[in-house]
């Protein structure tokens, strides 16, 4: 005999709920990835401002800008891992892993410092005309 209606619904709905929790982490995914996509452009623009912009512009205007965009290439590292920990309301258990708290510190900590020897490698390095 055919099950209830109320039941298949009931089914029906849990699985939808599943999947939508799912998206949601897939989705936190793609945000993440988007930030360190950002904070990677930041960060070879900040490099490559110096090199591209000495000849045109002023030392301290290339230096500002070189110095604004490695420093916006750290937030955008930071903002990442804060964006995926801290994403709002957990959804139900999902059927995806999330990637490992240890592993976001440890990707955008090292990032970070990355970005931080880009400034002081822009700062401290030989100027070129």
């Amino acid at each position: 005999m055919d099950r209830p209606i109320l039941e298949r619904i009931g089914e029906k709905a849990d699985r939808r709920t599943e999947l939508a929790a799912d998206r949601t982490v897939l989705a936190a995914e793609r945000t993440y990835a988007a930030w360190m996509r950002t904070g990677f452009a930041a960060l070879a623009s900040g490099v490559g401002a110096r090199t591209l912009l000495s000849g045109v512009l002023g030392h301290w205007l290339v230096m500002g800008v070189g110095t604004v965009l490695i420093l916006f290439s750290g937030f955008c590292f930071g903002a990442a891992v804060w964006r995926e920990l801290f994403a709002g309301a957990p959804p139900p258990r999902p059927d995806v892993r999330h990637i490992p708290p240890g592993v976001l510190y440890a990707i955008s900590g090292f990032l970070a410092l990355v970005s931080l020897a880009a400034l002081a490698g822009i700062w401290i390095g030989p100027f070129h005309r």
